[in-house]
C-alpha cells in the first residue's frame, strides 16, 4: 500500500520549511498491500499501520510545539521531523516485534518524538504530554530517564554518550546479578545516527576489552548519510563494518528493501544495484528529490550499465519506480525482521540500516532538513496522505481493530514489575582512627576501603571499584589482592605463585574491581550506570572510579551526564595540582577545584589529611543510592603530610563536631581570640600554611588558619545565608564567625579564583594565592615558588593585605 501523493505546496516559511520535490511515499513490504491473506491478516501490514500512525504523532508533536503553542519569546522551539522519520520504521519494528520486558533501549536523541508517540499508542504517556514538548516541566528535548514523564531506559543527548551507555549498562547488570541477583537478562540496544559514529566515545567504547563478550549489545546504526549541515560525501558503510568486524562484533547490514530487491531481481537488476552501489552519497539524495520524470533520465546514468538499467526502469510504472529508489533496507518490515533473526547473542552485533533522512516526509533528502520543519501547508498534505485529521491530531486505534488488538498485546509484553525498593546499607561515619606520622590521602584511600571491609563488611562489600589501568598507581592493590577482580567467569592467575607480584590478578564472579583500558570516558560512564543499579533494580553499589587529576576535565562532561541521568558515583582524582612537581606541567592540574563549585548533582572535597579523607568517602557513601543523592568529587594528593598536624581532638564529643565540620566543607585548624588575618587553605597546601602562620607571629601578626574540605559546600551554605539557595549554613558561623573577621589570604593547588569568595562572607579584604598557569618539572619547592603558593609568598601576601 503506498501513500498517496504529497503535492508541492508552492510556499516556503523563514521558519526553515523545504519544499517538496516531487511526490512522496512510504515505500512497503512487497507484500504489504495485502492487509488479509486467506482469512488472516497480514502482520507486515499491520505493522505498517502502526508505522504510519507512530510518523503522524512524532511529526505532529514536533508540529505543534512549532506551529500551534503560543510562542511568546520567539525563539525557535526546534524538533526533528527529519531525523523522526527516518528511525520511525526501525523504532516500530523493533517495539512491536522483537522487545522484551528485560531489555533495555538507548534512543537516538533527535529521535525523541517517535518514542513519544509510542509510549503514547502503548498507553504508557498521556495525551495531554504530547503537546508539551520543550515546554517547561514537559516532553525533554531529548529522552531523559530522570525528566521526561513517560519511560526512557536512557537518557541521550551527549552525542556519542547515550549510545554506549548500554555497554556500561550491560556491564552494570552483569555484575548486579553476580553480586546479590535481581538484575535478571535482556537485550541492550542503541539507536543512533550515523553522524554520531565520528564521536571518538563510540569507538573508545566498542575497542574495550571488556566489551568483546557482551552478547546481549545490539546496535542499530541510522545510515541515512547526512549529518546537521550536509549530506556526508565520505559516510562509506563498508568502512564501518570493518571496523566494528575487527573489534569483534557481528556486523549485519540491511542495505535494500523487499521492493527495490524485487526490482534488482529482474534482467539488469544487477546492473541497478551496481549503480546505487558505486554513486556518491549526494547523487543518490539527489535522485530523492526528483520527479519520476528526472528520476527516469537520472538514475541509468552515463556508464556502460546505462542502457539495461533505462530498459529495466522502461518496464516499471511511476508508483513503483518512485517508491522503489526510497525502499532502503531501513525502511523495509521485513528486512528488519530478517536481520533481528540474524542476531547472534556470544558477542555484540551492529546493524547498519540504511535510510533517507525525512522519509515518508516533503522534505525527506533534503539536504538542509536536519532542522526544518514542515510548513502548515505541508503538514495538512502529510495529514491527508495518511488520512489523518490535522484539527486533532492525537488519534490511537480502536481497541478491537487490528492495530488495537497490537498495541494492547506489546503493552503487555513489554509491562515491567516497577523496581523493588530497598534502604542502601549503613555507613559508618567514622572508621575510629586518629592517624600519626606522615601519609598521603591517596594512600589513604585504599587503605579506607580495606578498613570498611572490618568495621561495615555490607557496606564494603557494594564497593567497586573502577580504573582505566591504573589501579597499582593510584593506591589500589592492596583493596584488589583483597577483594579480587571482578570477571564473568573465574580465570587462572599465572602469576599468584610469583613472589616478587606485589598486586594479585584475581579475576573471578565475586571480585570488586573492574579494570577498563585507558580512556576516561569508558570510567565515567561505567561508574555512572553503576551508580544507577538502586533505581533500576534495587540495589545499590558505591562505584569509586580512580583516574589522574589532570584527565578529570577530559572525563567531566561525560560523568555530568552520567549524573543528569541518575547515576550517583564517586570518581577520585589522583594525584593532583603543581604538587606532581616532577612530572611537569602536562600532568599538573589546575581548573579541576572548581568542579565542587560549578558541577550540579556533586559533593567535592579536598582533603588534606587522612582521616579528613575517610570521614569524607563516608559520608559521601552514606548519601548515595537514594532519591536526592549525588555524585562526588575527591580530589587527593601524593604529598606526604605529618598528619600530627591534623590535632584530632581525643574527646569523643570534640571529635565528633569536628568530623561534622570536615564534611560541611571546613575548619579552624589553628585558632586566636583576635587574629590580625585568616589564612585559608585547601589540601596539600595546609603545611605550608602553618609555617607562614608561625612566621607571622614571630613577626607580631596573630593568624586564624582554616582548613577548607569543600569549597562547594561553602558556596552553598554562603547562597543560602543569602537566600538564594537551600541549604544550611551552620559552618559559616562556626568557621568565620563575623566577631572575628579578618583580612583574608586563601591560597591552594589549584586556581586562585576557586577560594576568592571566601572574603564575602564577612566582606574583609582579600589575597588569593594559587595557580593559573601551566607549570613545570621541578622540586617542589621550585614549582610552589614560581607559582607564588610557598610559605614566603604567603607571608608577604598577609602583610600586604593587613597594612
Amino acid at each position: 500500500m503506498l501513500l498517496p501523493t504529497i503535492a508541492a505546496t508552492g510556499t516556503t516559511e523563514p521558519t526553515g520549511a523545504i519544499e517538496p520535490a516531487g511526490s512522496v511515499v512510504l515505500a512497503t513490504s512487497a507484500d504489504a498491500s495485502r492487509p488479509v491473506e486467506n482469512g488472516r491478516s497480514n502482520p507486515t501490514a499491520v505493522l505498517e499501520q502502526i508505522e504510519r500512525r507512530v510518523l503522524w504523532l512524532a511529526t505532529s508533536i514536533v508540529h505543534h510545539a512549532n506551529r500551534v503553542r503560543p510562542n511568546t519569546s520567539g525563539i525557535k522551539v526546534g524538533g526533528h521531523q527529519a531525523s523522526s522519520a527516518s528511525m520511525t520504521t526501525i523504532m516500530t519494528s523493533l517495539w512491536f516485534g522483537q522487545l522484551r520486558a528485560e531489555d533495555r533501549v538507548s534512543v537516538k536523541p533527535h529521535a525523541s518524538p517517535v518514542l513519544h508517540a509510542i509510549n503514547y499508542l502503548l498507553g504508557t504517556l498521556d495525551a495531554r504530554h504530547l503537546t508539551t514538548l520543550r515546554e517547561f516541566g514537559g516532553l525533554q528535548s531529548y529522552p531523559s530517564r530522570a525528566k521526561d514523564p513517560d519511560p526512557a531506559d536512557y537518557s541521550t543527548g551527549s552525542v556519542g554518550i547515550g549510545a554506549t551507555a548500554p555497554i556500561w549498562g550491560a556491564i552494570a547488570r552483569r555484575y548486579t546479578e553476580t553480586h546479590g541477583g535481581g538484575a535478571g537478562s535482556g537485550r541492550q540496544y542503541s539507536l543512533l545516527g550515523d553522524a554520531e559514529l565520528d564521536e571518538g566515545a563510540i569507538w573508545e567504547a566498542v575497542l574495550d576489552s571488556s566489551v568483546q563478550d557482551l552478547g546481549e549489545i545490539v546496535w542499530i546504526v541510522d545510515l541515512n548519510r547526512q549529518s546537521l549541515d550536509r549530506v556526508v560525501p565520505n559516510i562509506a558503510a563498508h568502512k564501518i563494518e570493518k571496523l566494528f568486524d575487527a573489534a569483534g562484533w557481528q556486523v549485519i547490514t540491511v542495505k535494500f528493501g523487499r521492493l527495490l530487491e524485487s526490482l534488482m531481481a529482474r534482467p539488469g537488476g544487477d546492473a541497478l544495484r551496481r549503480r546505487i552501489t558505486e554513486m556518491t552519497n549526494p547523487e543518490y539524495q539527489r535522485l530523492l528529490r526528483c520527479r519520476v520524470d528526472e528520476l527516469r533520465v537520472r538514475l541509468p546514468g552515463t556508464g556502460a550499465d546505462a542502457a539495461a538499467i533505462d530498459t529495466l526502469c522502461g518496464g516499471v510504472d511511476d508508483a513503483t519506480l518512485h517508491a522503489a529508489i526510497r525502499n532502503l533496507g531501513g525502511h523495509d518490515l521485513d528486512a528488519l525482521r530478517a536481520a533481528y533473526a540474524e542476531i547472534d547473542d556470544t558477542r555484540p552485533t551492529v546493524i547498519i540500516a540504511y535510510t533517507v533522512k525525512g522519509h515518508g516526509l516533503p522534505i525527506e533528502g533534503h539536504p538542509q532538513n536536519h532542522s526544518s520543519l514542515l510548513s502548515i501547508e505541508q503538514y495538512g498534505a502529510l495529514a491527508d496522505a495518511l488520512g489523518e485529521d490535522q484539527d486533532a491530531p492525537w488519534s490511537t486505534f480502536a481497541p478491537d481493530s487490528e492495530p488495537g488488538r497490537l498495541c494492547t498485546d506489546t503493552a503487555n509484553r513489554l509491562e515491567r514489575p516497577a523496581a523493588p525498593t530497598s534502604s542502601p546499607p549503613a555507613v559508618p561515619t567514622d572508621l575510629g582512627h586518629t592517624p600519626t606520622g606522615t601519609s598521603t590521602t591517596q594512600a589513604a584511600l585504599g587503605r579506607a576501603l580495606l578498613d570498611l571491609t572490618r568495621v561495615a563488611p555490607d557496606a564494603a562489600s557494594r564497593v567497586v571499584t573502577v580504573s582505566p589501568d591504573v589501579s597499582s598507581s593510584t593506591n589500589l592493590a592492596g583493596w584488589i589482592n583483597k577483594v579480587g577482580v571482578w570477571s564473568t567467569e573465574e580465570r587462572r592467575n599465572w602469576f599468584d605463585d610469583d613472589s616478587e607480584t606485589l598486586l594479585h590478578w584475581r579475576e573471578r564472579p565475586s571480585g570488586q574491581h573492574i579494570e577498563l583500558g585507558i580512556a576516561e570516558v569508558n570510567l565515567v560512564s561505567l561508574i555512572s550506570e553503576l551508580g544507577a543499579t538502586w533505581s533500576r533494580w534495587g540495589q545499590t553499589l558505591f562505584p569509586i572510579g580512580t583516574i589522574y587529576d589532570p584527565f578529570v576535565e577530559r572525563a567531566l562532561e561525560p560523568w555530568s551526564f552520567g549524573m543528569y541521568a541518575g547515576g550517583q558515583s564517586i570518581l577520585v582524582g589522583t594525584p593532583s595540582g603543581v604538587t606532581l612537581a616532577p612530572e611537569g606541567g602536562a600532568h599538573q592540574s589546575i581548573k579541576t577545584p572548581s568542579i565542587g563549585l560549578e558541577q550540579p548533582e556533586c559533593l567535592s572535597y579536598e582533603p588534606a589529611f587522612v582521616v579528613d579523607l575517610e570521614w569524607a568517602l563516608l559520608a559521601a557513601m552514606g548519601q548515595m543510592g537514594r532519591i536526592g543523592g549525588k555524585s562526588a568529587y575527591l580530589r587527593l594528593s601524593t604529598k606526604p603530610v605529618d598528619q600530627t598536624l591534623a590535632v584530632i581532638p581525643a574527646d569523643p564529643a570534640a571529635r565528633e563536631r569536628r568530623r561534622r565540620q570536615v564534611v560541611a566543607g571546613a575548619y579552624l585548624l589553628r585558632s586566636a581570640d583576635r587574629p590580625q588575618t585568616t589564612i585559608v587553605t585547601m589540601g596539600a597546601l595546609v603545611p605550608e600554611a602553618l609555617a607562614a602562620a608561625d612566621r607571622l607571629t614571630e613577626l607580631g601578626v596573630i593568624a586564624d588558619v582554616v582548613c577548607v574540605t569543600s569549597a562547594g559546600l561553602l558556596f552553598e551554605a554562603l547562597q543560602a545565608r543569602r537566600g538564594l539557595a537551600d541549604a544550611p549554613s551552620w559552618i559559616l558561623d562556626q568557621v568565620f564567625p563575623a566577631e572575628k573577621a579578618a583580612p583574608m589570604v586563601t591560597v591552594l593547588d589549584g586556581h586562585p579564583h576557586t577560594l576568592a569568595f571566601l572574603a564575602g562572607i564577612n566582606q574583609v579584604p582579600a589575597r588569593n594565592l594559587g595557580v593559573s598557569r601551566f607549570g613545570q618539572s621541578g622540586d617542589l619547592a621550585d614549582v610552589y615558588r614560581s607559582h607564588g603558593i610557598d610559605v614566603d609568598s604567603i607571608v608577604r601576601a598577609v602583610l600586604d593585605v593587613v597594612a
